[in-house]
C-alpha cells in the first residue's frame, strides 16, 4: 500500500531552521527546551506526520510486520474470540498482534491509538469504546494511509473500513422469536445509544413490537453498561411490582445469564413464567440450565473479514479511501429459556 515517505527529525529541523538536536530536545520534553518551542516543533511533527521511532535505528526494515488491536475488553466473550480469530490468521500472513485493551475509557482508548502510531504498526485494527463519538484520534493513521479497520462497535460517518454485524436484524428476530412463542409484554436491557450496537438493536426490537402491534413503552426499556450489577440492579426494578414481563430481550448474555439467576431466587420460573434472549452465544449460554436462546455473531467469519480487508489494504497499489462497510450475518439461536408457549397468555397474532 503506497503511503506518504515518512518524515524525519531532520526534516522537522529543516521547515523550521532549527537544529536536529533542538528539534530532538524539543519532542522529548528537555526542560532546557522554552514551552513555545517545544509547542512549535510539536505542532510542526503532527503537521507532517511524523511519527517518533520506538526502537532503535537500523534494527528494522520499513515494514514492523505488526498490527495493533484495540478492543474494549478481552474479558468479554465476543472480543475475545475475535481476537483469537485475527491473531491466528495474522500469522498465516507473517504479521504478529499487539492486543490493547481500552476498558471502554475514551481517553486510554486516545492514549492506545498514540501508543500504536509510535510503534509503527503496519495497520489497526478497532472494536470503540461504548462512549467513542469522536473519532479524530484515529485521523493520524488515516491521513497517512496507514490502513485502518473498524469492526463491531464502528463509527457511522467516518471514511474508513468498516466490518459489523446486522445488529438490527438481531434485534429484530430476538424479539419476533419472544412474540412467536406467545410473549406480549417484553423488556429490552440494552447498552448506551453512544454505541451503534444499541442503537440498531433497540431499532430492530421496536421494528418487531410495532409490527406485530405491540406498544414500546419507555419504561419496558433500559439504558445501561451490560455487566453483572447492572444487570442485577435493572432486575430490582422490573420485578418490584407486578405485572411482571413475559419476555426480556438483553443485548448481551451476562445480562441474560444475570437475568435467570435473579429469578431462580425470586422464584419466577423459566421458560414457564419469563422467556429469555440473550446475545453474542457466549458458550456459557448452552451449558447453563435452562439452556438460553442468543444471537449468533459469527465471530470467526467477522475475524477472518476483518483480516482479509486488512491485507487487502496493506498489498494495495494504491491507498484505500472513502467508507466502505462489509455486514456479517447473524443467527438466532433458539434454546430453552424460551421454549414453549406462555401458559397464561392467549394465542399469538
Amino acid at each position: 500500500m503506497s503511503k506518504r515517505s515518512e518524515k524525519t527529525i531532520v526534516d522537522i529541523a529543516e521547515e523550521l531552521n532549527l537544529s536536529v538536536s533542538t528539534v530532538s530536545r524539543a519532542l522529548n520534553d528537555n526542560p532546557n527546551i522554552s514551552i513555545r518551542t517545544k509547542e512549535k516543533v510539536k505542532k510542526m511533527a503532527r503537521k507532517m506526520g511524523y511519527r517518533p521511532n520506538a526502537l532503535a535505528a537500523g534494527l528494522r526494515s520499513s515494514k514492523s510486520k505488526t498490527i495493533g488491536l484495540i478492543v474494549p475488553r478481552i474479558s468479554m466473550f465476543f472480543p475475545a474470540a475475535i481476537s483469537t480469530i485475527i491473531q491466528n490468521k495474522l500469522q498465516e500472513y507473517g504479521y504478529n498482534l499487539i492486543i490493547c485493551q481500552s476498558n471502554d475509557s475514551y481517553e486510554q482508548e486516545i492514549a492506545l491509538v498514540n501508543t500504536l502510531y509510535s510503534a509503527r504498526v503496519d495497520g489497526l485494527v478497532v472494536s470503540t469504546t461504548l462512549y467513542t463519538t469522536d473519532f479524530s484520534h484515529f485521523d493520524v493513521f488515516r491521513d497517512n494511509n496507514i490502513p485502518l479497520v473498524f469492526f463491531d462497535r464502528v463509527p457511522k460517518d467516518y471514511g474508513v473500513k468498516v466490518i459489523k454485524g446486522d445488529d438490527q436484524l438481531g434485534g429484530y428476530l430476538a424479539t419476533s422469536h419472544l412474540i412467536e412463542r406467545g410473549c406480549r409484554d417484553i423488556v429490552h436491557i440494552s447498552g448506551p445509544l453512544s454505541s451503534n450496537l444499541y442503537v440498531e438493536r433497540v431499532a430492530g426490537y421496536k421494528k418487531a413490537l410495532k409490527q406485530h402491534s405491540l406498544p414500546v413503552r419507555k419504561d419496558r426499556l433500559f439504558y445501561q453498561e451490560l455487566s453483572r450489577d447492572h444487570a442485577w440492579q435493572t432486575c430490582e426494578k422490573i420485578f418490584a411490582g407486578k405485572p411482571y414481563p413475559d419476555g426480556i430481550f438483553a443485548s448481551n448474555d451476562t445480562t441474560a445469564i444475570t437475568i435467570m439467576e435473579y429469578c431462580r431466587k425470586i422464584n419466577i420460573r423459566i421458560p414457564e413464567d419469563l422467556k429469555i434472549v440473550g446475545y453474542s452465544n457466549d458458550p456459557r449460554t448452552e451449558i447453563i440450565t435452562p439452556a438460553i436462546s442468543s444471537v449468533d455473531q459469527y465471530p470467526a467469519m467477522m475475524g477472518e473479514r476483518v483480516v482479509a480487508a486488512l491485507m487487502d489494504m496493506i498489498n494495495a497499489t494504491t491507498p484505500s479511501t472513502g467508507f466502505s462497510q462489509e455486514i456479517i450475518p447473524i443467527q438466532l439461536i433458539a434454546r430453552e429459556s424460551s421454549a414453549g408457549q406462555m401458559k397464561t397468555k392467549g394465542k399469538k397474532k
